[in-house]
């Protein structure tokens, strides 16, 4: 067809090419940002290696007690040292951190059903601004269901998170939200890390996959990757590599840390990958010698 001529079609990530943007701040996509911004976001992605390891304990949002995460007051302290960020509520985080807890903190924002209701998508914005200025927050977390049926609700939570977070210097975080029926492909990742840099958010929290490296290249902020349901330590390992090796800039480990028979020792094999540039086969060796 006539008009289709010159149209180009395919797409190039130049994944042999770094991230291009002036400056020198160590987070993507983050060099034009204010200082407010960058004292928040040096918090959460160590200035040594441009990474970060959170652990995520806000399951209990819409799960509730969550085998493992029965009591936060015992389990926390045995982590804290071995992870970068924890990415907690506000009521779990006022009554089960220490207020001397000097690391990074990431609240999440945005609540909805709990697990008795089998639509998820429909949440709202559950925390004031004030709120995460009060708790000297480093991030504040929104659920964005692309392509879900609470995909505008999600996305005027977001551009309302944004809003707010530009107006005081509090970062934002997106997660991408995958549903039952919603695909857990590259091109849908490649969608929604998308939609949600693009309005504002200046961390995305999304999934592995194939062509992860491509996912990546296409997003212009951090990407930070869940680990979603629990794996055998090996294969959790391994794909802590391959994203790092695709191009995440951390990993966000709730189960796969605190299912663990070896939380604490878990955690540190992650962040032997995530910081130390180990190799998925060296971290299960530094986890296999700490279990004997």
């Amino acid at each position: 067809m006539a008009d289709l001529e010159g149209l180009k079609v395919e797409k190039n990530y130049y994944l042999d090419k770094p991230f291009g943007v002036e400056g020198n701040f160590h987070v993507k996509g983050a060099a034009n940002l204010d200082w407010g911004m960058k004292k928040r976001l040096a918090n959460i992605f160590n200035p040594k290696s441009g990474n970060t390891v959170m652990f995520a304990f806000d399951h209990g949002y819409f799960m509730g007690s969550v085998s493992g995460l029965e009591r936060l007051d015992i389990l926390l302290p045995k982590l804290i040292d071995h992870v970068d960020v924890l990415m907690a509520t506000r009521g779990a985080l006022r009554t089960c951190v220490k207020p001397d807890f000097r690391k990074g903190i990431a609240l999440r924002a945005s609540s909805g059903s709990s697990m008795l209701n089998d639509d998820l998508s429909h949440e709202i914005l559950a925390v004031d601004i004030e709120d995460a200025i009060r708790m000297d927050v480093d991030c504040i977390a929104v659920q964005t269901f692309i392509g879900a049926d609470g995909q505008l609700e999600s996305i005027d939570n977001l551009s309302k998170a944004v809003n707010l977070g530009s107006r005081y210097s509090i970062p934002v975080l997106g997660v991408v939200a995958v549903g039952k029926n919603m695909e857990r492909t590259d091109q849908y990742f490649k969608l929604a890390t998308r939609i949600i840099a693009e309005l504002g958010a200046n961390i995305v929290k999304t999934y592995y996959c194939d062509k992860f490296e491509e996912v990546a290249a296409a997003c212009p902020v951090p990407i930070v990757v869940a680990g979603g349901k629990k794996l055998p330590e090996r294969e959790a390992l391994e794909m802590a590599y391959h994203s790092i090796q695709g191009g995440a800039r951390g990993l966000d480990m709730g189960r796969n840390i605190f299912q663990s028979y070896h939380p604490a020792v878990m955690a540190g094999a992650i962040g032997k990958i995530v910081h130390k540039k180990f190799t998925d086969k060296e971290a299960w060796e530094y986890y296999s010698d700490k279990i004997k």
